[in-house]
């Protein structure tokens, strides 16, 4: 399969040290030294795009790739408030696009444990549900990406809970704190507390590796695909 990068820091040579490892071609880097070459003809060499940049040049990315007609996996956040404009213009197009706050299969189980977690706890008022998670200094979005499909799936099985906010204290309110750190690649902990007891469920990303195998099996997935995908398509849950 042949792949365009769009996006070319750690995340990028991470993705593309699997994709070789997977027989896979990189037939063009975009980055910030290059824009110039991000062009139709260039582009459409390649099968699929797998792009990791920044929440401010993210939307503009994926928007250019589907109207050249590429496939595209997206793993930037921070821009998904005109993610819908992206969906629109991928069926306009019939176009094909994965994009997901976080690619690893582990995460993406954590996902659907907290939603299960969440409905078991909405039976019990007593306890408080929370978000934390930690991440290096480099990250530019706070909350992250995970952080907020945690709070969406939380806020969809708890009736009693109305929005997230970032430190946020009142009794309607899913609070979420953002730490940033060292080289943290990523920690996040859904707890519910109560005067009794506490529960937690955490994930620790150890590496990028999980990240970067996830993007690279999301764009085999979609490469030869038409429609609008997300990580439970590509993992069967």
């Amino acid at each position: 399969m042949d792949i365009t990068l769009i996006g070319y820091g750690k995340m990028g040579k991470a993705i593309e040290a699997v994709a070789l490892e997977r027989k896979h071609r990189i037939v063009l880097k975009i980055d910030v030294d290059n824009p110039n070459e991000f062009t139709r003809e260039n582009l459409q060499q390649s099968q699929v795009a797998i792009e990791f940049t920044s929440p401010l040049t993210a939307f503009d990315n994926v928007m250019q790739c589907l109207r050249y007609d590429v496939p595209v996996v997206s793993g930037s956040t921070g821009w998904y408030g005109r993610l819908n404009e992206a969906k629109e213009l991928c069926m306009a197009r019939n176009g094909s696009m994965l994009c997901a706050s976080n690619f690893s299969p582990g995460v993406n189980i954590f996902f659907e444990l907290n939603r299960t977690l969440a409905r078991l706890m909405a039976k019990f008022p007593d306890y408080h549900a929370s978000i934390e998670e930690i991440h290096h200094t480099r990250k530019l979005d706070a909350p992250s990406g995970t952080a907020i499909t945690l709070a969406e799936g939380i806020l969809d099985e708890i009736p009693d809970l109305q929005r997230w906010e970032q430190d946020g204290e009142a009794p309607d309110v899913l609070p979420i704190r953002s730490i940033r750190e060292g080289n943290v690649t990523g920690t996040h902990t859904v707890k519910y507390a109560s005067a009794i007891d506490d529960l937690e469920i955490i994930h620790t990303a150890h590496s990028r590796q999980g990240f970067a195998l996830g993007a690279v099996m999301a764009a085999e997935f979609i490469h030869d695909r038409k429609g609008i995908f997300s990580m439970k398509h590509l993992l069967g849950i």
